[in-house]
């Protein structure tokens, strides 16, 4: 696959796509193209049925994604054109995100600040190492936060914890990050690599469908009752029960062995 930029990474290792932020020299910062390979890798990973888990990580040991590249604003982030140009991109690469039906995992270490902490909330599942920072500093460059962007972090943390972490634009150790809901677990940085594999890899030999059908219905119960989906996730659970992978799901228990699942 050949990216727009050399500073995105997409990796295949078995059932796990990697996909790398690598701009090490900025601290992994978010350029536009980096945004737009990155629109690229989550399309091919979403096609590829051998791929069962993608997992974002940055290069490098000091940062994940320590927001955008404030170098380009002036370029690209400075008319009221260039701003909906660039949202609009932003926009698309959140719900490429968003409604990946595969796991997405956020392997974090160092910085994970601004916009990189916005890629990391699209995660399913974050995984931070001990010397991970946390951080919205738009209160330092008077950027207006959107409103899915705040509402994501709302709907891990609560509306003061919000505040907090917005009208402070401090950082936030990996400690307190667990302990208010920010990421899921916290290893020591040592350990990072090996936590996250092993997580991906015990999720890509579960069921596709079960995953598939209980992201769709947390997305749906997070969305206001009047505009949820419903008929979305009974069909989808539905399908899990009427595949063959249940089929094989039952055989297996009663073989006494690991099941092999295709995804149908």
């Amino acid at each position: 696959m050949k990216l727009a930029t050399e500073k995105m990474i997409a990796e295949k290792d078995g059932p796990i796509g990697w996909m790398v932020f690598n701009n090490p020299e900025r601290r992994n910062a978010l350029s536009v193209e980096m945004r737009e390979a990155m629109l690229q890798i989550i399309e091919d990973f979403a096609a590829d049925d051998s791929i069962r888990v993608v997992v974002m990580k940055g290069a490098g040991d000091k940062a994940f994604v320590s927001g955008a590249d404030i170098s380009q604003f002036e370029k690209e982030r400075a008319s009221d054109e260039q701003r909906q140009r660039y949202m609009a991109l932003s926009n698309r690469v959140e719900r490429a995100l968003t409604t990946l039906e595969k796991p997405l995992v956020a392997m974090i270490r160092g910085y994970c600040l601004g916009g990189g902490l916005g890629v990391a909330l699209t995660a399913d599942i974050r995984v931070a190492a001990e010397d991970a920072q946390f951080g919205i500093p738009a209160a330092r460059l008077s950027i207006g936060y959107p409103f899915e962007a705040i509402r994501k972090v709302m709907d891990l943390v609560g509306p003061s914890r919000t505040k907090d972490i917005l009208f402070t634009a401090r950082r936030i150790a990996a400690a307190e990050a667990l302990a208010i809901g920010l990421v899921n677990r916290v290893v020591p940085v040592p350990a990072l690599e090996d936590e996250v594999r092993a997580m991906a890899e015990g999720m890509a030999v579960n069921a596709p469908l079960t995953i598939r059908a209980t992201k769709a219905c947390v997305a749906e119960a997070l969305k206001d009752e009047s505009v949820r989906d419903r008929a979305r996730c009974d069909a989808l659970v539905d399908a899990c029960m009427a595949g063959e992978d249940y089929v094989e799901g039952r055989s297996a228990f009663m073989e006494k062995r690991p099941p092999v699942f295709k995804g149908r």
